[in-house]
Formats: C-alpha cells, structure tokens, sequence
C-alpha cells in the first residue's frame, strides 16, 4: 500500500474512532448515522461492500444468536466473578464509572429503550466500526505474515480505549470482551453476526444488572 493510501486510511481509521467522542453531534447515538454512511462511501469507493469486512444480512445465523447468548453469558460470569475479582487482588481498580446509565436503575422504560440501543449501537454499530472496519484496515496496511495478530491486538487495545468514560475498570473490560467478541468473528469465518451477538448479549446482562441494583 502506498503512504498516500495508508494515511488516508489512517484518518478515515481516526474519524470513525474519534467522533462520536467529540460532541460534534449532540443527540445521543446520531452519530451512528454519519460515521455507517462514511463506512459505506469508503467501502465503495474502494471497490468493497459491507460484506467485506464480515458484515451482511445473508450472513445472518440462528447459530449466531445461540451461540452469541451462550458465550455471553460464559464471558460475563468470568468477568464479574473470577477476572475482577482476581485483578482487585493484585492491584485495586476502581469499580466502572457507571454513572451514565443511573437512570435505568428501577426504570422499565428507559432501561428498555437502552437494551434497544444496545443491540444497534452496542452490537451492530460498534461490531462493523471495530471488528469489522478498523481491523480490516489494519491488515491492509501491516499485510505480511503477523498482519492479522498485530491488527487484532491494535483493534481491541482501540475498542478498550473507546469506552474511556467508563474509567480504567471498564476499559479493561471492553479490552478484554472485544478480543472474545472479535475472536469469534474470525473463528466463524470472519461472519460479523458472532460478534455482534455476544457483544449485545454481554451488555444486556450488564445492563440489567445495573436495572436491578446489583451495580
């Protein structure tokens, strides 16, 4: 790849990875929009579709949901009773700022309208923009034997980063759950519903942990 075409890509890996932190868009989750549509012209202008990065509605698997669930629940009993646990014993981390999602505490509605959200933001729009989009870049740019490693650890070092404002604790989380989530993705033969999947399950557990007080 040439460095005119690898910096490019690497702003359009920075755009998509940056915006919706930046308050350009005020409204909660309108950033999906924009940031799908530029995926989109990128892709065709590269002379690629969604499917290309793993993400399409022919790929849909029953085996997906199923597995999706199973996993998800798996990841999170590791997480909340034997990773945590475990790290807080070697060095304290503060819990997950989870400050943002107080108000579906004992609030059927808006802890629905969330779990709503979760599927389309959570496991849709953060599976195409992570799993699929980011580390297909990458492996266009790094290309070589350890191509698919390295942009694997940089993908999922960038999904952690990206949940910044849930502090260290949950950036460590999402680290870790996206190299699940990403792993099954790959393990699949790259079928993006995987992820997609496990991921929206993972949070729905977490979520109503959060509607029901335990957090």
């Amino acid at each position: 790849m040439k460095a005119a075409s690898i910096a490019i890509t690497l702003l359009a890996v920075a755009f998509v990875f940056l915006l919706p932190h930046f308050g350009l868009i005020a409204f909660p989750f309108y950033y999906v929009i924009p940031v799908l549509l530029f995926i989109w012209l990128y892709l065709t202008i590269s002379n690629e579709t969604f499917a290309d990065i793993g993400f399409s509605f022919g790929s849909f698997q029953w085996k997906a949901v199923v597995t999706g669930l199973v996993t998800a629940v798996i990841l999170f009993l590791f997480m909340e009773y034997i990773f945590f646990p475990f790290l807080n014993k070697i060095a304290h981390v503060r819990p997950a700022n989870l400050s943002d999602f107080k108000n579906i505490r004992h609030h059927f509605f808006n802890y629905t309208f969330i779990l709503i959200a979760s599927f389309i933001v959570g496991g849709i729009y953060e599976e195409i923009v992570f799993h699929g989009f980011i580390f297909t870049r990458l492996e266009k740019i790094l290309r070589g034997n350890h191509a698919l490693v390295i942009s694997f650890i940089i993908t999922n070092l960038l999904f952690g980063i990206y949940h910044f404002q849930l502090g260290l604790s949950g950036m460590i989380n999402a680290t870790v759950a996206g190299c699940i989530y990403h792993f099954a993705m790959l393990k699949f033969k790259r079928n993006l519903w995987y992820a997609v999947f496990i991921h929206t399950f993972f949070d729905v557990i977490g979520l109503t942990y959060i509607y029901l007080g335990y957090w």
